[in-house]
């Protein structure tokens, strides 16, 4: 999976698992993301994807995850967190990726 960020390429390694299928049925998409506390951005679909969370102790830059069964999330820092997610895939990429989400809203391009 190909992520463009203000006409940066990322190159996305995906897990094996329904939910990140589920995403790349909807392929290719162009999204809005929303700046959350300096560290992600996300974005909530309409409907629901398929869920198998788990708590993570540690985030790292470039994860891409689903919070809930909807929420679309880029983390673009390293930080420890207490929170479930169900794990999408991982930039390969990530050298630009802060500077190319900067810190407000972002528009992404997902393509396969």
């Amino acid at each position: 999976m190909k992520l463009t960020i203000n006409g940066n390429e990322f190159q996305c390694t995906l897990e094996n698992n329904d939910t990140a299928k589920a995403l790349l049925d909807k392929l290719p998409l162009t999204i809005t993301m929303n700046e959350l506390n300096g560290n992600e951005k996300y974005y909530n679909f309409k409907e629901r994807f398929p869920t198998k969370s788990q708590r993570m102790s540690k985030i790292y830059e470039g994860e891409i995850m689903l919070y809930q069964n909807n929420c679309l999330v880029l983390f673009y820092e390293t930080f420890n967190s207490g929170y479930s997610y169900t794990k999408i895939g991982k930039i390969s990429n990530t050298e630009n990726l802060k500077a190319a989400v900067g810190s407000d809203d972002v528009t992404v391009t997902i393509s396969k």
